[in-house]
């Protein structure tokens, strides 16, 4: 071997090296930091379709979603009939419910944070997240795992002490290329596993690579299973903290 071509070789060996090193040295909380901005983003608006499967029957519901930063969060339910306008409101930590069939507005206190949100297998929590990824765990990298065929950093959540987290533990596949959040495993305060979130059909929504449908499943409901299907996402969009307000969960459209 030529003595440049030999030293290219070597550059390139060491350069890919050096990649690979710094991938693996990427701390686990900054990955998941990285990819809970990227699902975010700081303003957000999306229609969604939500299925809840069960064993003898399906229902569809039909959502619209705002959101700034991890402390405001706006949920309206535009179908079907007997649920629309119902919605639910996130600010700083407070949760409010709009119920317009009977014309009141409910906070829901942290206790029901672990109820399941409109019949479905997500919680109130998963939904309005109340709890941050980033700040209300530590975070530890197990390894890395193919998930559909894409490399993925798995990493194990554990609650801070003092937060009010309604999980005892999460761990996530984040996709090492993209920085998608692939699967997410829930357990409870016992280490028992009580359901699995899927990120499936990835495409670009809003100029971002990302999952485009969530799939979770209860690990002891067999036959149960509950389907997000994103219909479209804009990060674009210039939300104000005034719009995440009481009223507005009452006038939104």
């Amino acid at each position: 071997m030529k003595p440049i071509k030999f030293l290219s070789t070597v550059l390139i060996l060491l350069l890919g090296l050096a990649t690979v090193s710094a991938q693996e040295n990427l701390d686990a909380k900054t990955i998941i930091k990285r990819s809970d901005e990227k699902l975010k983003g700081e303003n957000n608006t999306a229609e969604m379709k939500m299925t809840i499967v069960r064993p003898t029957w399906k229902r569809e519901m039909q959502l619209k979603t705002w959101g700034k930063g991890d402390d405001y969060s706006l949920i309206l339910v535009t179908a079907p009939a007997r649920d629309k306008g119902t919605a639910f409101l996130m600010r700083e930590k407070e949760i409010w419910n709009w119920q317009p069939s009977i014309d009141r507005v409910i906070k829901l206190p942290p206790s029901m944070m672990m109820q399941s949100w409109m019949g479905s297998d997500f919680t109130n929590d998963d939904l309005v997240k109340q709890s941050s990824m980033v700040e209300d765990y530590s975070h530890k990298l197990l390894g890395r795992e193919s998930i559909d065929g894409r490399d993925c950093y798995m990493i194990e959540m554990v609650p801070h002490e003092e937060a009010a987290v309604v999980w005892g533990k999460v761990v996530v596949w984040v996709d090492v290329k993209e920085y998608m959040q692939m699967k997410i495993e829930f357990y409870d305060e016992d280490d028992y596993l009580v359901n699995t979130m899927y990120g499936k059909a990835v495409k670009e929504m809003g100029g971002k690579i990302l999952p485009s449908i969530l799939e979770v499943i209860p690990a002891d409901e067999e036959g149960n299973k509950t389907i997000i299907e994103y219909l479209s996402l804009d990060f674009g969009v210039n939300l104000k903290e005034s719009f995440f307000s009481v009223q507005s969960m009452k006038r939104v459209r």
